[in-house]
């Protein structure tokens, strides 16, 4: 795990919140590097959810809504806290769930009675900071998308079943913070919403956690890395009728990267109640009248982003340490799945210091440039080039060589197979569209 973190900052893709004031508590920003693999695992969520499934619609609800919203989901309530102890001595606070013994695990020191903690994150709307001015930062997405049902049911003409997805920020203040991206207070979900009859609600499930499974297969997730975990009826969520966890296996042990509820009626009752408006749904065949159940997945953006990163890392044999001894260097390539690299495609002549060949780069650069995230190197020897590549995940690298202008082809180097072949300049966009499809 020291490693990958240590890559993530060297290579570009995750630096510490406000690093040079010495990072500020379990906040990471996303350097060049991470943004685009962030994008791409969000982009290919999207189409998995929203496009290639007519019954799901998008929504962008806002972050901040009315404190009625958190009343009725129960969020401020002692459901959504946590139990908080204090260490006499040393003053380190615990959640209490995640200590094996009754002693302080820094000092060994006495801790003090548990307290209830609220997750919630407060803040206050307007000029004047009194509880009339009370709002929180939401702490899921998923209350956007319930309030908003009748609104889309309506706007949309949809008929159940039908999903709302969505894409967004969540705020949690959590008492302790680990293991890098894994648990931290500032996140983004991708969420969906799967309204439909009560009746119906055992099917949905087992085709939603089917249809999750196989977008982690698709995207080249190694499925030994990934487990089920059927939580107890004494351990689900309040609003739970079945909960299944997706666990991977990270360096720091199995851990949950997405939830699947069948939530039951809890939340659009709560909020039907609580709001006063009608949120049953009347079949126009049937003539039915219910309150719709719901099926969700609920997966994070960072903690599945961790999980991609930790699968594709790898370390592998490299080139000899000198041209004498027959020891070979260890190096780190990262294989993500084509559509998830942050850099498709490297561009590089083969020498730096021939006019013809950066011409001909240039050129091949700004076709290529114009359809994927590519790269342009032309410091160094070539296979340190290629070893750059690979320790970002890049899948592709051109080399123009001397041949190119003449032939108007290329050398295509596939980063697992280290694979080599010469492609022509005219094909080279298809030919990668093709490789680099979800």
């Amino acid at each position: 795990m020291e490693k990958i973190i240590s890559l993530s900052k060297r290579r570009g893709f995750i630096f510490p919140s406000s690093d040079i004031y010495g990072g500020f508590g379990s906040s990471y920003d996303f350097g060049p590097l991470g943004v685009e693999l962030k994008r791409n695992i969000k982009e290919a969520w999207w189409k998995d959810m929203a496009q290639l499934h007519s019954s799901v619609v998008g929504l962008d609800a806002a972050i901040l809504m009315s404190p009625k919203v958190w009343e009725a989901s129960g969020h401020l309530s002692v459901g959504f806290a946590d139990e908080l102890v204090e260490c006499k001595e040393c003053h380190r606070r615990f959640r209490l769930s995640e200590l094996k013994e009754k002693k302080c695990p820094e000092c060994k020191g006495e801790l003090t009675d548990p307290k209830q903690f609220n997750l919630m994150m407060k803040t206050f709307i307007g000029s004047v900071e009194d509880e009339s001015a009370v709002s929180y930062l939401r702490a899921e997405t998923c209350q956007g998308i319930y309030v908003n049902f009748k609104n889309v049911l309506d706007s949309m003409r949809m008929k159940l079943p039908f999903g709302i997805a969505q894409i967004g920020k969540s705020f949690r203040n959590e008492i302790t913070t680990k293991n890098f991206i894994f648990r931290m207070r500032e996140f983004e979900q991708m969420e969906m919403q799967y309204f439909c009859n009560p009746k119906d609600a055992d099917k949905w499930f087992e085709y939603w956690k089917e249809e999750r499974l196989k977008w982690y297969k698709g995207l080249g997730l190694n499925m030994k890395n990934l487990k089920i975990h059927e939580v107890p009826e004494e351990d689900r969520a309040h609003y739970a009728k079945r909960q299944i966890d997706i666990l991977y296996n990270f360096p720091f042990g199995w851990q949950e990267i997405e939830g699947i509820h069948n939530r039951g009626d809890w939340d659009l009752s709560r909020h039907s109640k609580y709001s006063g408006a009608d949120l049953s749904y009347t079949d126009p065949e049937t003539k039915e009248k219910y309150i719709p159940y719901i099926v969700e997945t609920s997966v994070g953006v960072e903690r599945s982003l961790l999980a991609f990163l930790c699968d594709a890392y790898q370390e592998v044999e490299g080139g000899r340490t000198t041209t004498t001894e027959s020891t070979k260097e260890i190096e780190t390539v990262l294989k993500f799945h084509p559509g998830l690299s942050p850099v498709k495609i490297a561009v590089l002549p083969l020498l730096k210091n021939k006019p013809e060949l950066i011409k001909k780069s240039e050129e091949i650069f700004e076709i290529l440039s114009k359809e994927f995230i590519c790269q342009y190197d032309e410091a160094g020897a070539i296979g340190r080039r290629y070893r750059r590549q690979d320790e970002i995940g890049t899948p592709f690298c051109v080399t123009i060589d001397f041949d190119s202008s003449e032939k108007n082809d290329v050398t295509v180097r596939d980063r697992d197979t280290m694979g080599q072949e010469r492609i022509q300049i005219s094909e080279l966009v298809n030919y990668f569209k093709e490789k680099i499809k979800i």
